[in-house]
């Protein structure tokens, strides 16, 4: 999928399905993108890769040939936003934006002036999301993360925020905004719901698409039913261990 095709994809609100990956393991990532997920999502924040990793993982999925490159940068800055842009992803999810202004600057660091305030550089995206400024500009998506109580408390103002192509949920921290004591703490669900319905209704209200990040494919298809627009599946890293334990179990279990 080309990154205009999914650009078209997300801003029309279709359904799209995708994967999560946290490891600086190229051939690995190419098998994922081979598997038909709509796009595979690099995480430069909290995963376990630089710069070249970022860009061989972004080359894999491109090999893949079945799935668009995302980067979810390590912050809403214009240099990673940049560099993550020029290596080759289609669009760029933005951490910790807490305001329609902090939204507004991640928008304008996607798009060329006179529109924002990319600098010019796309030493391998011009081979094929561009070069023309305008047509990447077209091509490109930008999703705010909603995970903070600043977040949460002006979503609907972000949301609104011109340019934005839509928003991402990052559960875990949405949990502890609310006031959970971790990452799943359970004694939250109820207000950790609502929220999840907030962020989902301010996006469908100002017409931009809602995304979530998701521990498996059930859960997933229960947020797209829900009315998001796409969702991302747990991590190659997660599964990795998950399978390893399944087996190991089974081999105890078999030798009892």
């Amino acid at each position: 999928m080309t990154a205009a095709e999914f650009a078209r994809k997300i801003r029309n609100r279709e359904k799209a399905i995708g994967y999560w990956a946290l490891l600086d393991a190229p051939v690995a990532t190419e098998r994922l993108a081979r598997l038909g997920y709509d796009y595979v999502a690099l995480d430069a924040q909290h995963g376990l890769f630089g710069y070249s990793g970022m860009l061989n993982g972004l080359l894999a999925i491109d090999a893949g040939g079945a799935s668009a490159g995302l980067v979810r940068v390590e912050a809403n800055d214009p240099t990673p936003i940049g560099r993550a842009l020029d290596a080759g992803a289609a669009g760029v999810i933005v951490p910790l934006v807490n305001s329609a202004a902090d939204a507004a600057a991640a928008v304008a660091a996607t798009r060329y002036p006179p529109h924002g305030i990319r600098s010019y550089g796309p030493m391998r995206s011009m081979l094929r999301i561009g070069p023309v400024p305008a047509e990447a500009n077209d091509s490109t998506l930008v999703l705010a993360m909603i995970e903070t109580p600043q977040g949460l408390e002006d979503v609907e103002a972000i949301c609104a925020t011109p340019g934005l192509d839509g928003i991402y949920v990052g559960p875990s921290d949405l949990r502890l905004a609310v006031g959970g004591a971790t990452s799943t703490d359970p004694a939250v669900d109820e207000v950790f719901d609502a929220a999840v319905v907030r962020v989902r209704e301010a996006a469908a209200a100002a017409g931009i698409a809602a995304g979530i990040h998701t521990p498996s494919g059930e859960v997933a298809a229960r947020r797209l039913a829900e009315g998001f627009t796409f969702a991302s599946v747990a991590s190659e890293l997660v599964h990795l261990e998950q399978a390893a334990t399944g087996h190991l179990k089974a081999v105890r279990d078999g030798a009892e």
